[in-house]
């Protein structure tokens, strides 16, 4: 699967007003180096400084204005952040039945774990990734989530490079992030850029994707979004094309999404340490509520969680949880339609105990919750995204078989 993005420099630009620039920084009209000339180890670094407004040094402040107050060298950075993270994507081979379709992932370990989609590998026969250098191994399915769609692969041997895992968290809308996958089998690492369009979108069953309009196709699925530092903040998931005709007659574009790191990071511990995601699990069904249908039905608060029933014999029962409650807070993080319940529990575990800031008519409660376990037959999501494309010739065995 694939993301699709447009380069947009408003960052650079503010980045590049944020620096602080001592005396002797210019001669002759020019400021510094090119971050291109700089190792790629120390770009997180400067973009760290140039965000938070610290002077990098004459000696070492890279050339992001001329004389004229222009961007120098705009393309730097993304370059960088590339050169960062490439090595360790990877093509992901699925062969089941004879047939073969081709994801992408990323290695997010040096013992050979590799991130990637559960939909890449679903009912895999057998499972080999294709380096950037061409190389090939063959890999193992340590671990598989559904209702994430993320998925754990292990090659034995040296891995030619680790990503670095970034924070979703502190991603904003408009800031500028890369993709990076193997669009229809056959553009190995193919890089796209763009920007954050929105976070914690819901598509179907699943919440919390990061949206962007980086450009996505088959085949990205499992690649890795990454920020201007290098670092993964999302695993490429899915794109919607639309479901008709749009206002004005036009479809959708192709609106991209991927997981971010504040759900995948947990996932993918999880799959590595057990083989197997356990979900935490309140026992409610609920609505998610806003300003528009707390008015409609004169509800006390604007936005949470209304219950509408509590399963006996559960963690919500045991708590003192009722019908006709608002959870509008777990653990102090406020809920909202875009910020749901589901979303928030999963950054949690079973076992784990939560206080829930809970609504009853007039009178705000605090209940200590200690999260169960979700039952695995609870319902089925059925597999999200594109299918895989079929695996194309490699140029190695002469269009034979990887």
């Amino acid at each position: 699967m694939s993301e699709r993005t447009q380069i947009n420099i408003t960052i650079l630009i503010v980045l590049a007003m944020l620096v602080s620039i001592t005396g002797g920084a210019i001669t002759g009209g020019i400021i510094g180096y090119l971050f291109a000339q700089r190792s790629v180890a120390e770009v997180p670094d400067m973009v760290e400084k140039l965000a938070s407004g610290q002077s990098l040094g004459a000696a070492s402040a890279p050339a992001i204005l001329n004389a004229n107050g222009e961007i120098a060298n705009p393309s730097a950075l993304t370059v960088a952040a590339v050169k960062r993270v490439a090595p360790a994507v990877v093509t992901v081979i699925n062969r089941n039945a004879g047939d073969a379709g081709s994801g992408s992932g990323v290695v997010i370990s040096n013992e050979g774990h590799i991130i990637t989609n559960h939909h890449v590998v679903e009912n895999a026969e057998q499972l080999s990734v294709v380096f950037a250098d061409s190389s090939r191994q063959e890999a193992t399915l340590i671990g598989s989530d559904p209702l994430s769609d993320i998925a754990i692969i292990k090659i034995d041997g040296q891995v030619p490079a680790v990503a670095a895992i970034g924070s979703s968290e502190i991603l904003e809308p408009g800031e500028m992030v890369i993709a990076i996958g193997s669009p229809l089998g056959n553009f190995r690492n193919t890089v796209t850029s763009g920007i954050v369009s929105a976070l914690n979108r819901s598509v179907g069953n699943f919440e919390g994707l990061i949206q962007t309009d980086a450009s996505i196709n088959r085949g990205n699925s499992g690649g890795p979004l990454i920020n201007l530092r290098g670092e993964v903040v999302g695993i490429n998931t899915l794109v919607v094309r639309g479901n008709g005709v749009m206002l004005g007659g036009d479809q959708a574009e192709g609106l991209g999404f991927a997981v971010p790191s504040t759900i995948f990071k947990n996932v993918s511990t999880q799959l590595i340490d057990t083989g197997q995601m356990k979900y935490p699990y309140l026992g409610i069904r609920y609505n998610m509520i806003d300003g528009e249908i707390a008015a409609e039905q004169s509800l006390p608060v604007q936005s949470g969680a209304f219950v509408a029933s509590v399963e006996p014999n559960t963690p919500a029962e045991q708590a003192g949880l009722q019908a006709d409650d608002i959870v509008i807070a777990v653990n102090g993080t406020s809920l909202a339609v875009d910020n749901s319940l589901r979303y928030v529990l999963t950054q949690y575990r079973p076992g784990d105990t939560v206080k829930l800031t809970v609504q009853r008519g007039s009178e705000e409660l605090t209940l200590d919750v200690t999260l169960g376990t979700r039952p695995a037959n609870l319902d089925v999501i059925p597999p999200q995204g594109f299918p895989i494309p079929p695996v194309p010739p490699l140029p190695e065995d002469d269009g034979g078989e990887p």
